[in-house]
């Protein structure tokens, strides 16, 4: 069965959800997770009046929504009793399907579970799929964990 687990978590619904469901598995089959934040970092847009600080926002932005996301990763592992590691990539310019797709082969996982928002239509095409990108590459069992939108009262 599984013995290494990659989960990619953003700090977003369904990154949780993800999360939630590796840990699952990994209590099922007695495996080890891996929480993988990606963050990438905007173009670099400089404003003369105040230099880079807009940029350095941003990527103080990023860095707080990684931070974030992996304290809450290493908080499942330990309720839930799972053996679990947390890490944060740094893009480099680089697409996140692309460094999640490089850890996972690093890491060795035997399987990747990402959460998806599902969009569709134009939303979709204007704003891509990390997850679409990487079931395109993906050359290992890959979960994708859809996001459920709240039902109206």
């Amino acid at each position: 069965m599984y013995k290494q687990i990659l989960v990619a978590v953003d700090g977003s619904r369904s990154g949780r959800r993800a999360l939630d469901e590796a840990v699952k598995i990994a209590k099922a089959t007695g495996a080890s997770v891996e929480a993988l934040c990606v963050v990438q970092h905007p173009a670099r847009l400089v404003d003369i009046s105040t230099g880079f600080a807009e940029e350095q926002t941003r990527q103080s932005a990023e860095a707080d929504v990684a931070t974030a996301a992996l304290e809450e990763a290493k908080t499942v592992f330990a309720q839930a009793g799972v053996t679990g590691t947390a890490r944060a990539a740094d893009s480099m310019g680089e697409e996140v399907a692309a460094v999640i797709y490089r850890i996972a082969a690093e890491d060795e996982a035997d399987l990747v579970v990402m959460g998806t928002r599902g969009l569709s239509g134009m939303k979709r095409l204007l704003l891509g799929s990390v997850a679409e990108s990487f079931l395109r590459m993906a050359d290992r069992p890959v979960m994708l964990v859809r996001n459920e939108e709240p039902q109206a009262a």
